[in-house]
């Protein structure tokens, strides 16, 4: 065994023992045996979450998704952009509309400010253990990782292309290594024609729904057609 093996061995067991001493009776199973069965062993049990989070993406958004349709958009509130980041309102409609996150309408401790919904122990968003709300966190764990796929999809890319079947959702041709991420209708669109969609529902063009790995040639044919589509709608506009 090398030398890297046996300090990777060390490190795994010291982390199963603070694991193990702080785990309560009640757990995740899907979780617990992400845990051990890793290559590195979490040390506590909230970073068991996250790193059952991080490595099922797809799942984290999906079930953000979920919990803001649970929650619904609070009263009198519409989508906007701002340019002052005191509000809480994202600077351009580019980034997924998030009303908990504004803070003319943010819940408060214990609340997720991404979906609505409250947060529990170590961040689960299922109250396991009948102690109620906790109010240190504002963050799902899942919701943490459904923002940063919202906000950069790209750097799921691989995973995007095997759910594909690493086929070109648009020519059907084999993903060359250049191939993007892209979103199907485009983000200004969403924000021209469905503006005054429910929130929950707008959250969908951002997630899975509305992603495709395209090739680089397809795609640049794509923002061109997309370009010539909003310069006729300025000059509909103006006309």
């Amino acid at each position: 065994m090398s030398k890297w093996q046996e300090d990777k061995a060390e490190a795994n067991r010291l982390a199963l023992a603070r694991l193990t001493k702080s785990l309560p009776s009640v757990f995740p199973p899907g979780v617990l045996s992400r845990a051990l069965n890793g290559r590195f062993v979490p040390p506590t049990p909230r970073l068991a979450i996250d790193g059952y989070w991080r490595a099922h993406p797809l799942r984290a958004e999906r079930l953000a998704r979920a919990l803001a349709a649970r929650s619904g958009a609070p009263g009198g509130w519409s989508w906007q952009i701002d340019d002052d980041r005191s509000s809480g309102r994202p600077a351009t409609f580019r980034s997924p509309p998030a009303p908990y996150r504004e803070h003319a309408y943010a819940k408060g401790p214990g609340f997720c400010c991404v979906c609505g919904q409250p947060v529990f122990r170590f961040g689960w968003h299922v109250d396991l253990w009948d102690r109620g709300r906790n109010n240190n966190a504002n963050w799902h764990g899942a919701c943490v990782i459904a923002w940063q796929f919202w906000n950069a999809p790209s750097a799921q890319a691989k995973l995007l292309r095997r759910l594909q079947g690493r086929r070109c959702r648009q020519s059907n041709g084999r993903l060359w290594r250049t191939a993007e991420v892209d979103h199907r209708v485009p983000l200004f669109q969403v924000w021209r024609q469905h503006r005054d969609a429910p929130w929950p529902e707008l959250l969908g063009y951002w997630g899975l729904p509305n992603l495709q790995v395209i090739n680089r040639d397809v795609h640049v044919e794509k923002c061109a057609t997309e370009a010539r589509d909003r310069s006729a709608a300025r000059v509909a506009e103006i006309a």
